[in-house]
């Protein structure tokens, strides 16, 4: 005869199965089609704030970036000049980046991720002029942001001589390449901040790690970021020892089509297309 079994064991194992199925489901790795969609919502949102939100939020992020030359020049100052030198002082680099992430301010660079992925869902002319609309007052503000710090920072006692010299150095240094090597410099630069956008929502309690580690990468190799480039190139203009029209053609236009380069191609449309092929309901 078969042995009955007590409904109340019965329930027991059915719940006990179902709590090691849910720890199971917290402790998989999120799939390529939940990162898209947690980044395509956030785009979203971006794409619906109002004008002055962004032109607003954009402005404090300017101001914000140029905490990683400020960082940077007083890491390269204080420490002695040794060849291991750059690979303290560059973690000063990562510290705009860590307050316009947190306090979640707009940033040109992460939106060359966050509203194509709605672009590139809809496909529609409404949407396209939305992320340009996006894209015009962030840039537009981060820029202003850019050179309202520069100019405060070169031309005010907030710092001395010596440190300002080293900001003007990290300028020179940024406009030491030719229009291709920025632009292809730039190119990786907006490849890693996309990346690192796109591992964000799920890195939790390693989200500080991730935005140093992505960002400090970016700044030992001197991939060039057209918000934290910015800042540092308007310090040499701002003192004369280069003309507007230099950096402007130098430096921020290569800079700014190889971020979007970078941003879009290689993260947002690779990643669209990796997580759509052959799924028709994304």
């Amino acid at each position: 005869m078969q042995e009955e079994v007590d409904p109340k064991v019965k329930q027991q194992e059915i719940q006990q199965e179902r709590a090691e199925q849910r720890e199971v489901n917290e402790r998989k790795a999120p799939t390529g089609k939940v990162l898209y969609r947690t980044t395509m919502q956030e785009g979203e949102m971006e794409l619906n704030r109002p004008t002055a939100a962004l032109f607003w939020s954009g402005l404090a992020a300017g101001l914000s970036m140029g905490f990683s030359m400020i960082g940077e020049g007083l890491l390269t100052h204080y420490l002695p000049d040794a060849p291991w030198r750059p690979l303290v002082a560059t973690f000063g680099y990562s510290i705009g980046f860590l307050i316009v992430i947190l306090a979640r301010q707009q940033l040109f660079t992460e939106n060359t991720l966050t509203p194509i992925l709605p672009l590139l869902a809809k496909k529609d002319l409404p949407t396209l002029l939305n992320v340009l609309r996006l894209w015009g007052v962030v840039l537009f503000s981060n820029l202003l942001g850019a050179l309202v710090l520069a100019l405060v920072a070169m031309h005010s006692s907030a710092f001395d001589e010596d440190v300002k010299a080293e900001f003007i150095s990290m300028g020179q240094r940024a406009m030491h390449f030719g229009f291709g090597t920025t632009l292809l410099r730039g190119i990786f630069a907006g490849w890693v901040i996309a990346l690192m956008v796109w591992l964000l929502p799920f890195a939790e309690s390693a989200r500080v790690w991730v935005i140093i580690l992505m960002t400090y990468l970016v700044g030992l190799a001197h991939f060039s970021h057209i918000i934290a480039g910015s800042v540092e190139v308007f310090s040499v203009a701002s003192v004369g020892l280069a003309g507007w029209g230099q950096v402007l053609g130098g430096f921020v236009v290569p800079a700014l089509l190889g971020n979007i380069i970078g941003g879009v191609t290689l993260v947002a449309v690779l990643n669209h297309a990796q997580v759509v092929a052959g799924n028709d309901s994304v």
